[in-house]
C-alpha cells in the first residue's frame, strides 16, 4: 500500500536522537532551546515555543490571549477538530466560517459577511479568530488582519500544515509562515506526516515578547523561575512560582533533537513536495467537469502538505475503495468539524457551511510525501 503520508528518517536523525539519550538531558534540557531558535531563525520570529503538539500548542495561545467562558473563537469547518476544541478546552463557544471554494482555506469574504452581519445584529461577535491554512497554503492573511484591526479580534494561525510555505502581502515581499506579521501567534504542528517531525510534536511562534513569556509558563504548569515575574523575592537557586494554572505540555530534548536535525533538511522537503506537486498538476491539466485541485492564489507559496482531487461526490466512494484496492492509500481530508457529534450536540447544523460540506463530499487526498518509496526486489525464477 501506497499511504497518503510517510515520514522521512536519517541517519543523521537517528544520530541526534541516539546523542541526545547519551547525554546528561534527556528532557528539559539545552536541545530544546536550540530547536526553539533553530525554528525561529528560520521563520523570522522572536519567539518560537516548543510543545508536545500542535494542539497544546493552540490551546496555550487562546490561553495566553485570555479565551475563557463567555468568549468566542471563529475557525474553519475544513480542518482536524483540535482547530475548534483548544477553544472549548478554554470553556470558550466556538463558530465556523466557511471555506473559500477554490483555496479550500477560509475565505476572507465570509468572514467579513458574518462579521458585519453579527455587528449590525447584535450577535456575539468574535475574540479570536484561528485561519487555517489548509493543505499547507496561507489563507490572505492581510486581508484577515485587517479584518482583525476593525472588528478587534486577535488572529491565531493554525499552521499544522504550512511549515516551509509563504505569504505574499500587496506590494511586499514573501515571508515565511510562522514570522506572524499579521497574526498574534502561529502554531505547526511536527507530527510524522508534517513537513517535518519530532514524531509528536509542535510550536506556537511570536513575536510579542509578552505572549512569548506567558506562552512558556502556561506550557510549565504556570510556573516561573524568573525573578523578575515573582511575587516576593527568590529563596534560592531551587526557588520556582506558580503564577496561573499551567499545563504539562512541554518537548523533550529527545522529540527536540530530532526536529532540529530535521529542520535542516526541510527546504530540501519542500522542494520535493513541489516537484510531486508539478507531476500531479500536470497529470490533471485537462480535468473532465466536475474534477478540480486547490487553487493556489500568487499571494501564496504553498508548503504542499497535501495534493487534493475534487471529484464528483457520486463517484467520491467508488473512486476512494477502488484506488485503496490497487494500493494506493488515499485518504480524505477533513469531515467538517461542525457535523462532529460533538459539535452537533451544540446546535450546529448540516447544511449551516455549504462550501466546507461540498468539498467534503467530493474530497480525496493522494499520496503524497517526500520519502522515495523504496522499490520490491526484483523476483528472480
Amino acid at each position: 500500500m501506497i499511504p497518503y503520508g510517510r515520514q522521512s528518517i536519517s541517519e543523521e536523525d537517528i544520530a541526534a536522537v541516539v546523542s541526545v539519550m547519551q547525554s546528561p538531558f534527556i528532557t528539559q534540557g539545552p536541545e530544546v532551546e536550540s530547536f526553539e531558535q533553530a525554528v525561529a531563525d528560520h521563520v523570522g520570529c522572536s519567539d518560537a515555543i516548543a510543545v508536545n503538539s500542535a494542539t497544546s500548542g493552540l490551546h496555550i495561545s487562546c490561553l495566553a490571549l485570555g479565551l475563557g467562558p463567555g468568549d468566542l473563537l471563529w475557525t474553519s469547518p475544513i480542518s482536524f477538530v483540535a482547530s475548534a476544541n483548544c477553544a472549548r478546552l478554554c470553556g470558550a463557544d466556538v463558530d465556523f466560517v466557511d471555506i473559500d471554494s477554490k483555496t479550500l482555506c477560509m475565505s476572507e469574504e465570509a468572514l467579513a459577511e458574518k462579521l458585519h452581519h453579527h455587528k449590525a445584529h447584535g450577535l456575539p461577535m468574535p475574540k479570536i479568530v484561528v485561519p487555517v491554512h489548509f493543505a499547507g497554503q496561507s489563507c490572505n492573511m492581510k486581508a484577515i488582519w485587517e479584518l482583525g484591526q476593525q472588528f478587534g479580534f486577535r488572529i491565531i494561525e493554525d499552521a499544522a500544515h504550512g511549515l516551509g510555505g509563504s505569504y505574499t502581502p500587496p506590494g511586499k515581499e514573501a515571508t515565511p509562515i510562522g514570522r506572524s506579521d499579521f497574526s498574534d501567534i502561529c502554531a505547526f504542528s511536527f507530527h510524522p506526516v508534517k513537513s517535518i517531525t519530532t514524531a509528536e510534536g509542535g510550536m506556537a511562534c511570536t513575536s510579542n515578547k509578552a505572549l512569548a513569556e506567558r506562552l512558556r509558563r502556561l506550557r510549565t504548569h504556570g510556573i516561573t523561575r524568573n525573578t523578575a515575574e515573582m511575587t516576593k523575592p527568590t529563596e534560592g537557586l531551587w526557588y520556582y512560582q506558580m503564577l496561573e494554572l499551567g499545563l504539562n505540555y512541554r518537548l523533550s530534548d529527545i522529540h527536540a533533537a530530532l526536529g532540529r536535525s530535521q529542520l535542516k533538511r526541510l527546504d530540501a522537503f519542500i522542494e520535493r513536495r513541489r516537484v510531486i506537486a508539478k507531476q500531479y498538476d500536470a497529470a490533471f491539466k485537462n480535468l473532465p467537469e466536475g474534477f478540480s485541485t486547490q487553487f493556489v492564489p500568487s499571494y501564496a507559496a504553498s508548503a504542499r502538505h497535501l495534493y487534493v482531487l475534487r471529484v464528483p461526490a457520486a463517484e467520491r466512494s467508488a473512486m476512494l475503495n477502488g484506488l485503496r484496492d490497487e494500493g494506493i492509500g488515499v485518504h480524505v481530508h477533513y469531515i467538517p468539524i461542525h457535523l462532529q457529534p460533538y459539535y452537533q450536540a451544540l446546535g450546529f447544523k448540516e447544511g449551516q457551511f455549504p462550501e466546507a460540506e461540498r468539498y467534503y463530499s467530493e474530497a480525496l487526498s493522494l499520496p503524497y510525501f517526500s520519502r522515495p518509496l523504496r522499490r520490491r526486489p526484483l523476483v528472480r525464477d
